[in-house]
Protein backbone atom coordinates (compact mmCIF):
# COMPACT_ATOMS: atom_id res chain seq x y z
CA UNK A 1 0.00 0.00 0.00
CA UNK A 2 1.28 3.41 -0.92
CA UNK A 3 0.30 6.91 0.02
CA UNK A 4 -3.41 7.76 -0.06
CA UNK A 5 -4.63 9.02 -3.42
CA UNK A 6 -6.79 12.13 -3.43
CA UNK A 7 -9.38 12.11 -6.19
CA UNK A 8 -12.01 14.59 -7.26
CA UNK A 9 -14.94 12.64 -8.66
CA UNK A 10 -18.17 14.33 -9.69
CA UNK A 11 -17.09 17.48 -7.89
CA UNK A 12 -16.41 15.78 -4.54
CA UNK A 13 -13.07 15.05 -2.95
CA UNK A 14 -12.20 11.49 -1.94
CA UNK A 15 -9.18 9.94 -0.29
CA UNK A 16 -8.50 6.41 -1.46
CA UNK A 17 -6.22 4.27 0.67
CA UNK A 18 -5.92 1.19 -1.54
CA UNK A 19 -3.32 0.36 -4.15
CA UNK A 20 -2.50 3.56 -6.10
CA UNK A 21 -1.84 1.40 -9.16
CA UNK A 22 -5.34 -0.10 -9.02
CA UNK A 23 -7.40 0.82 -12.08
CA UNK A 24 -9.54 3.90 -11.58
CA UNK A 25 -12.53 1.79 -12.63
CA UNK A 26 -12.04 -0.49 -9.62
CA UNK A 27 -11.87 2.51 -7.29
CA UNK A 28 -14.95 4.15 -8.81
CA UNK A 29 -17.05 1.01 -8.62
CA UNK A 30 -15.61 -0.74 -5.57
CA UNK A 31 -14.67 2.06 -3.22
CA UNK A 32 -16.93 4.92 -4.31
CA UNK A 33 -19.97 2.82 -5.26
CA UNK A 34 -20.42 4.35 -8.71
CA UNK A 35 -21.99 1.81 -11.05
CA UNK A 36 -22.07 3.95 -14.21
CA UNK A 37 -18.64 3.07 -15.57
CA UNK A 38 -18.78 -0.60 -16.51
CA UNK A 39 -16.12 -3.27 -16.84
CA UNK A 40 -15.92 -4.34 -20.47
CA UNK A 41 -12.72 -5.44 -22.13
CA UNK A 42 -10.22 -4.43 -19.44
CA UNK A 43 -7.88 -3.05 -22.09
CA UNK A 44 -9.37 0.39 -22.81
CA UNK A 45 -10.76 -0.70 -26.17
CA UNK A 46 -14.54 -0.91 -25.75
CA UNK A 47 -15.62 2.36 -24.07
CA UNK A 48 -17.85 0.77 -21.42
CA UNK A 49 -15.71 2.27 -18.64
CA UNK A 50 -15.32 5.77 -20.10
CA UNK A 51 -15.29 8.73 -17.74
CA UNK A 52 -14.38 12.34 -18.35
CA UNK A 53 -10.91 13.19 -17.08
CA UNK A 54 -10.34 16.94 -17.29
CA UNK A 55 -13.19 17.03 -19.79
CA UNK A 56 -11.89 14.32 -22.12
CA UNK A 57 -13.29 10.80 -22.45
CA UNK A 58 -10.84 8.30 -20.98
CA UNK A 59 -11.03 4.61 -20.27
CA UNK A 60 -10.93 4.06 -16.53
CA UNK A 61 -10.03 0.36 -16.72
CA UNK A 62 -6.45 1.03 -17.76
CA UNK A 63 -5.85 4.31 -15.90
CA UNK A 64 -4.17 3.85 -12.51
CA UNK A 65 -6.06 5.65 -9.76
CA UNK A 66 -2.90 7.62 -8.89
CA UNK A 67 -2.82 9.01 -12.45
CA UNK A 68 -6.22 10.62 -11.83
CA UNK A 69 -5.05 12.43 -8.69
CA UNK A 70 -5.35 16.19 -9.07
CA UNK A 71 -7.58 15.82 -12.11
CA UNK A 72 -11.32 16.34 -12.47
CA UNK A 73 -13.05 12.98 -12.97
CA UNK A 74 -16.72 12.90 -13.99
CA UNK A 75 -18.75 9.73 -14.34
CA UNK A 76 -22.14 9.45 -15.99
CA UNK A 77 -23.68 9.90 -12.53
CA UNK A 78 -22.00 13.30 -12.25
CA UNK A 79 -23.50 14.72 -15.44
CA UNK A 80 -27.02 15.31 -14.16
CA UNK A 81 -27.93 18.50 -12.38
CA UNK A 82 -31.50 19.13 -11.32
CA UNK A 83 -32.57 16.64 -13.97
CA UNK A 84 -30.96 14.44 -16.57
CA UNK A 85 -28.18 15.90 -18.69
CA UNK A 86 -29.51 16.75 -22.20
CA UNK A 87 -27.56 13.82 -23.67
CA UNK A 88 -29.03 11.46 -21.08
CA UNK A 89 -32.52 12.76 -21.84
CA UNK A 90 -31.95 12.37 -25.57
CA UNK A 91 -30.92 8.74 -25.02
CA UNK A 92 -34.22 8.17 -23.24
CA UNK A 93 -36.23 10.04 -25.89
CA UNK A 94 -34.62 8.08 -28.75
CA UNK A 95 -34.69 4.77 -26.83
CA UNK A 96 -31.00 4.64 -27.64
CA UNK A 97 -29.97 2.03 -25.08
CA UNK A 98 -31.11 -1.48 -25.81
CA UNK A 99 -29.33 -3.51 -23.13
CA UNK A 100 -27.73 -0.39 -21.66
CA UNK A 101 -24.28 -1.84 -21.07
CA UNK A 102 -22.50 0.61 -23.40
CA UNK A 103 -24.81 3.54 -22.65
CA UNK A 104 -22.80 5.28 -19.94
CA UNK A 105 -19.63 5.25 -22.05
CA UNK A 106 -21.56 6.42 -25.10
CA UNK A 107 -23.09 9.27 -23.09
CA UNK A 108 -19.64 10.28 -21.80
CA UNK A 109 -18.22 10.35 -25.35
CA UNK A 110 -21.22 12.31 -26.62
CA UNK A 111 -20.96 14.89 -23.85
CA UNK A 112 -17.27 15.44 -24.63
CA UNK A 113 -18.07 15.81 -28.33
CA UNK A 114 -20.87 18.32 -27.77
CA UNK A 115 -18.72 20.40 -25.43
CA UNK A 116 -16.06 20.76 -28.10
CA UNK A 117 -18.38 20.78 -31.10
CA UNK A 118 -21.93 21.87 -30.21
CA UNK A 119 -23.37 21.28 -33.69
CA UNK A 120 -21.68 18.15 -35.06
CA UNK A 121 -22.56 16.44 -38.29
CA UNK A 122 -23.71 12.84 -38.28
CA UNK A 123 -20.27 11.78 -39.52
CA UNK A 124 -18.60 13.68 -36.67
CA UNK A 125 -20.89 11.96 -34.15
CA UNK A 126 -20.06 8.56 -35.60
CA UNK A 127 -16.34 9.35 -35.47
CA UNK A 128 -16.57 10.55 -31.84
CA UNK A 129 -18.35 7.33 -30.85
CA UNK A 130 -15.93 5.09 -32.74
CA UNK A 131 -14.18 4.05 -29.52
CA UNK A 132 -17.44 2.80 -27.98
CA UNK A 133 -18.66 -0.68 -28.84
CA UNK A 134 -22.32 -1.65 -28.85
CA UNK A 135 -23.15 -5.27 -29.53
CA UNK A 136 -26.91 -4.68 -29.60
CA UNK A 137 -26.78 -2.75 -32.84
CA UNK A 138 -28.30 0.42 -31.38
CA UNK A 139 -25.76 2.72 -33.06
CA UNK A 140 -28.40 4.34 -35.29
CA UNK A 141 -30.54 5.32 -32.31
CA UNK A 142 -27.47 6.42 -30.37
CA UNK A 143 -26.36 8.72 -33.20
CA UNK A 144 -29.90 10.13 -33.41
CA UNK A 145 -29.84 10.76 -29.66
CA UNK A 146 -26.58 12.69 -29.87
CA UNK A 147 -27.89 14.75 -32.78
CA UNK A 148 -31.10 15.42 -30.81
CA UNK A 149 -29.04 16.60 -27.84
CA UNK A 150 -27.18 18.90 -30.21
CA UNK A 151 -30.47 20.44 -31.29
CA UNK A 152 -31.01 18.42 -34.44
CA UNK A 153 -34.21 16.75 -33.25
CA UNK A 154 -35.31 13.88 -35.45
Amino acid sequence: MGQPVRLTVNGRGHEVRGDPDAPLLDVLRGELGLAGPRYGCGAGLCGACFVLVDGQPRSSCDLPAAAAAGRDVVTVEGLAGDGPHPVQQAFVDEQAAQCGYCASGMVISAVALLRSRPAPTEDQVREALDGNLCRCGAHGRIVRAVLRAAGHAT
